[in-house]
Formats: structure tokens, C-alpha cells, sequence
């Protein structure tokens, strides 16, 4: 039996599956993108036990219409478009959207923005979770009395 992911029901623990040790990260990330519209679309990707990519669709932008900031726990991608139409067109039909956008993540505890690169209109910003040594589980040794 599969399941399907769709933007009227979410399955967490499905979801959970994917991202062990960013269970909280996915609930919070889907917590706020059921609050904003579906533009542009994107897509999470656990790429590993300590990393995460977010893509985004962003055909049409160009360099230094977008920005990718981190403020405390919040990692927000943003996009601007000048509005720079050519003067003498007209448009039949116009299904590319120019509109500008803003995306908020919160960002777990120990998760850092490691970089981002944009390749065939598609933002991508990896994230890996980077937890101090002191904070890591540790095991005990037991010593056994003879």
C-alpha cells in the first residue's frame, strides 16, 4: 500500500521516514508551508542521516534578482524581479510568472546553510546538521567487578 503526499493531507510519519534526526525540521517546515501560498514550488530531499536540500523552481530569475539569508534559526530564500518588460511586446499568453517571492524555513537546532547554486532554473541550498561534540549521545563504559 502506498501513500501519497499531497498539499491536502500529509502524512508525518511518512515524512519522518525520510529524515531521521530532522523529525522536528520536517514538522516545522511543513508546519509553515501550509500557512503560505505554493509559490514557487519547491521540493526537501533528505540527502543523507545529517543533510538536507531544498530546491527550488525559480526559472526565469536571474543574478541577483534572488537571496538566501540566515537570521538566528531562520533561513528565508527570496526572490525580486526588476521589472524590465521589452516596451513594444504584447503578450498572447503569459504562463511564466514574474511575480517576486519569499520563502521562511525555520532551521533546527545545530543546522547550518552549507551553500547554494543555481543550475537550470532550479535554487538549490543544502543544509547539514552539525551537532558539537558535547552535545553528541555518548556511550558509558561498564566495568564489571570480579
Amino acid at each position: 500500500m502506498t501513500r501519497e503526499l499531497t498539499l491536502r493531507s500529509i502524512d508525518i510519519p511518512t515524512v519522518r521516514r525520510f529524515g531521521i534526526g530532522f523529525e522536528s525540521l520536517f514538522d516545522d517546515i511543513i508546519r509553515a508551508s501550509t500557512q503560505t501560498n505554493n509559490y514557487p514550488p519547491y521540493n526537501l530531499i533528505s540527502t543523507g542521516e545529517d543533510t538536507v536540500t531544498i530546491e527550488v523552481a525559480v526559472a526565469g530569475f536571474e543574478e541577483g534578482e534572488l537571496t538566501v539569508t540566515v537570521d538566528g534559526r531562520k533561513l528565508t530564500i527570496s526572490g525580486d524581479h526588476v521589472n524590465v518588460d521589452a516596451e513594444n511586446w504584447e503578450y498572447i499568453h503569459r504562463g511564466l510568472s514574474r511575480r517576486s517571492f519569499t520563502l521562511r524555513f525555520p532551521l533546527h537546532e545545530h543546522v547550518e546553510v552549507i551553500d547554494a547554486s543555481m543550475k537550470n532554473g532550479i535554487l538549490t541550498v543544502y543544509l547539514e546538521r552539525k551537532i558539537p561534540e558535547e552535545k553528541k549521545p555518548k556511550t558509558i563504559a561498564i566495568n564489571y567487578n570480579k
